[in-house]
């Protein structure tokens, strides 16, 4: 098994690896026994690459919740178990892994207003689906993190993403009643139905937005997902 061919099958699915990181001591995912030290690929996204394969899928199809991390979960654990390795996911904890922490070593992001990473070329329209813990002997060669130029812009930024959002809901950090209240309301049909307006605010990674149907979903699944969220 190759890095070439694994990068090959993500790439099918509309998936990317998005670095590579080898154990350090504060590391703490699963050991791989008898296998010597073991490196992360992180997998995820870029802007609206993954939404024809994923909206093709038994997943999507089947009406069922979750489709999304459904979807990733059975990539992921394909390959998991065809590598030795272990997958990871950034939901359905405990465990709870960093993966923001992972990929502000993998590349080169910033932090905004939004809570979300910053990335130079995409923006705010980029996701982290999985990681896979793999054996030390199937590395991947990813170029070094760059300066950023993404980094500096949120500070030069007149906050166009936090006075986008029509409930003040990123006035004060993240205000998560808020918002989900508002999307209950016929005024946040806007929202559900178009996209959250903060993150669509962001002048960065323009060519990298989703379009219509994938930020309804991502609104949809969001909405559902904190649903017992109280007004």
């Amino acid at each position: 098994m190759s890095a070439t061919e694994l990068i090959h099958d993500l790439s099918q699915h509309g998936l990317v690896l998005r670095g590579v990181l080898s154990a350090t001591a504060a590391d703490t995912w699963p050991a791989l026994s008898d296998q010597g030290p073991s490196c992360l690929w992180l997998v995820g996204t870029v802007g609206p690459a993954m939404w024809a394969p994923f909206s093709a899928s038994p997943e999507h199809r089947d009406g069922q919740p979750d489709a999304l991390d459904r979807w990733s979960a059975r990539i992921a654990t394909h390959w998991a178990h065809r590598l030795q390795g272990h997958a990871l996911f950034p939901f359905g904890g405990p465990p709870h892994w960093p993966f923001q922490r992972w990929a502000d070593r993998a590349e080169a992001l910033s932090p905004s207003p939004l809570g979300l990473r910053l990335h130079p070329e995409h923006g705010l329209w980029h996701a982290y689906r999985f990681a896979l813990v793999l054996p030390q002997r199937i590395p991947a060669p990813v170029p070094a993190p760059a300066p950023s130029a993404a980094v500096g812009a949120c500070a030069m930024c007149p906050s166009r993403c936090v006075k986008a959002c029509p409930v003040g809901a990123h006035d004060h950090g993240f205000d998560l009643q808020r918002c989900v209240g508002h999307l209950r309301t016929p005024a946040g049909r806007t929202c559900l139905e178009q996209g959250c307006q903060a993150r669509a605010a962001c002048p960065e990674g323009a060519g990298s937005v989703y379009g219509t149907a994938q930020v309804a979903f991502h609104m949809r699944a969001f909405a559902a997902h904190h649903a017992g969220v109280s007004d």
